[in-house]
C-alpha cells in the first residue's frame, strides 16, 4: 500500500465551520472536578465544573477533535480525547461521552503539589500579568486567538518567569502552524520551570513535527518516563521511533497510546497501520484503520481509508 500514513495525515484540517454542538460527559470515578476542554485543531479552551455525580456540559462547541482534561484535587490530572461532529452526535447535536479513568491515569502527587504550590519565581508575578493571563483564557474560549496572543505576550513581558504563559503561547503557535515559535516558547517555559511536564511533552511534540528525531526521542522519552500513561508522550515517542526506523519500539509506544485513548488526536492507529503495512501484515493494518474510523467517523478521507481497508482485506 502506497504511503497510507502520509496521505491520511494530510487530512488533519479541522472540519468546516457549521452547526455547533453540546458536549455532555460523565466522569468515573465520580466527583466534583475541574473540567477543561482544549481544541486540538484550533486554539480553543474552556472550563467548567462537574457535579458530585461527575457530570458536566459544554455548549456551543464547533465540530472537531478536543482534549478533555479532568482535575481532582485529591487525585490529580487525567485526559481523554473526544470527537465532536455529525458522526458522534445525536439528532439534537448532543455528544455524550463516558470518561472512565484508572488511578494510574492521573498525574501523581508531585503534579498535584505543583498545581497547588507557587515557586519563589512565580511569587514575583505581578497582579497585572495574572489578569492578562486570565483574559487570554477567556479570549480563547471566544475563539479570539489574536487577542489571546497579545494578552499572553503582555503577560510574559511583565513576568518573563511565568512558565504557564510561555507554555500557552507555545500551544497557540503550534496549533496555528508556527512550529519554530512554538519551540521557542516551550523552551522558555522549561527554562523558567525545568520540572514542568506540560512544556516538556509539548516540546517533544514540536520536535517530532519538525523531524528533529534525535531530540524528539530525548524529550519524549523523558516525558514518558515522568508520566508513563500520558498519551501524547507515548504516541510522540512512538512517532519518533517510527522516524528513526525502529519499528519494534514504535509499535510498543503507539500501541500503548492507542490502548489508553483510542480517539487521541495524534492518531496512533495510522502509524500502526503504516508499520504493519510496511511489514506485510495486511490484516493487522486493516484492523488498525478500522479501529481508527470507529473513533473518527467524520474523518475527511474516510472513504479513501475504507477503500484501503477493502484492498488490505482482499
Amino acid at each position: 500500500m502506497k504511503s497510507l500514513l502520509l496521505s491520511a495525515l494530510m487530512a488533519v484540517a479541522a472540519l468546516a465551520a457549521g452547526p455547533v454542538y453540546e458536549l455532555t460527559g460523565h466522569i468515573q470515578p465520580a466527583g466534583v472536578a475541574e473540567v477543561s476542554l482544549f481544541g486540538t485543531d484550533t486554539p480553543f479552551r474552556d472550563a467548567t465544573l462537574s457535579n458530585a455525580a461527575g457530570k458536566f456540559t459544554f455548549k456551543k462547541i464547533e465540530a472537531g477533535t478536543y482534549s478533555v482534561a479532568v482535575f481532582f484535587s485529591a487525585r490529580g490530572l487525567a485526559r481523554r480525547t473526544v470527537e465532536i461532529g455529525p458522526g458522534t452526535a445525536d439528532e439534537h447535536r448532543r455528544v455524550n461521552v463516558n470518561l472512565e479513568f484508572e488511578n494510574a491515569d492521573f498525574f501523581f502527587a508531585d503534579a498535584v503539589r505543583r498545581r497547588h504550590s507557587i515557586s519563589a519565581r512565580q511569587l514575583g508575578v505581578p497582579h497585572k500579568a495574572l489578569h492578562d493571563y486570565d483574559d487570554a483564557q477567556k479570549e480563547l474560549a471566544r475563539h479570539e486567538t489574536d487577542s489571546a496572543v497579545k494578552s499572553l505576550e503582555h503577560t510574559v513581558a511583565l513576568a518573563p518567569q511565568f512558565a504557564a504563559a510561555w507554555n500557552e503561547l507555545g500551544t497557540i503557535a503550534y496549533r496555528t502552524g508556527k512550529f519554530e515559535r512554538a519551540e521557542q516558547c516551550f523552551r522558555r517555559a522549561l527554562d523558567q520551570d525545568p520540572q514542568a511536564f506540560e512544556p516538556l511533552v509539548n516540546l517533544g511534540g514540536v520536535l517530532v513535527t519538525l523531524r528533529r528525531t534525535a531530540e524528539a526521542l530525548d524529550y519524549n522519552l523523558r516525558a514518558a518516563l515522568a508520566q508513563p500513561r500520558d498519551v501524547p508522550a507515548n504516541s510522540q515517542l512512538g512517532q519518533a521511533y517510527f522516524q528513526a526506523g525502529n519499528y519494534d519500539l514504535a509499535l510498543k509506544y503507539l500501541e500503548r497510546a492507542r490502548q489508553i485513548d483510542p480517539t487521541h488526536y495524534s492518531h496512533p492507529q495510522l502509524y500502526l497501520a503504516e508499520i504493519h503495512s510496511r511489514r506485510g501484515d495486511r490484516p493487522a493494518a486493516a484492523a488498525d484503520l478500522e479501529d481508527f474510523l470507529k473513533h473518527h467517523p467524520d474523518w475527511p478521507q474516510a472513504a479513501a481509508l475504507r477503500q484501503a481497508i477493502a484492498a488490505l482485506r482482499r
